[in-house]
């Protein structure tokens, strides 16, 4: 009987996991949806996928329901526990990416009218890249567990740290050029802070999943 309830709860954590891997999945398809609706100016879609992350966020605290069942239950200890007190936060982390996405979109339904310079697009679509990456390389680690490229995650950021920076330049020579004007330069460089928080989240999950293998705090 007690071998049946432990077999039962891993399969249990098994779901967990799916779920987290489920939502990480969603929002990294999400991401480049939105800088190409960004890009190609196109309101419609971006309000399309505005609308759409109703189910996101439907999912997330779906998950954490989940998560919260599990400990009331089960009321694991040691690893079992970190795992899934690991997957709230992760889960969270997941959740805040997709706002920060959805807030891109909510910036195209703004700016269907704005011209961008070719720089600043080449530098969005860069930006959105790198923090897909990111959340795809955090994912890799949670999977399998591996605390080596958890803590890589902090390096691959800085690329981003880096874009974000050549983002604010480039806007603001842009303007001061007269190519484009302030509102549009204000809101490029919010978009570039919104990818750069991004790859934040995912920092955040490599430190989780540092803490959720080892115990210990990612230093």
């Amino acid at each position: 009987m007690e071998q049946e309830l432990r077999t039962s709860f891993h399969e249990e954590l098994d779901g967990i996991q799916s779920e987290v891997l489920k939502l990480a999945e969603d929002v990294i398809l999400f991401i480049p949806k939105i800088t190409t609706a960004f890009l190609e100016k196109d309101a419609e879609t971006a309000q399309t996928l505005i609308d759409a992350d109703e189910d996101l966020d439907r999912a997330s605290i779906a998950l954490d329901e989940r998560c919260c069942q599990a400990l009331a239950l089960q009321q694991p200890m040691a690893k079992d526990l970190r795992f899934i007190v690991s997957a709230m936060s992760i889960n969270n982390d997941i959740e805040r990416s997709g706002d920060l996405a959805v807030n891109v979109a909510k910036a195209t339904t703004r700016m269907k009218d704005a011209k961008l310079t070719p720089e600043l697009e080449d530098i969005i679509s860069k930006m959105s890249e790198q923090a897909v990456q990111l959340l795809k390389s955090a994912m890799v680690a949670y999977v399998k567990q591996e605390v080596e490229l958890a803590d890589e995650l902090g390096k691959m950021d800085d690329v981003l740290d880096d874009l974000n920076y050549d983002c604010l330049k480039a806007g603001l020579n842009a303007n001061t050029a007269g190519q484009i004007d302030l509102p549009t330069a204000v809101q490029v460089v919010l978009i570039g802070r919104y990818y750069e928080r991004i790859g934040d989240h995912a920092v955040n999950i490599g430190e989780r999943i540092h803490y959720m293998v080892t115990g210990e705090i990612a230093k």
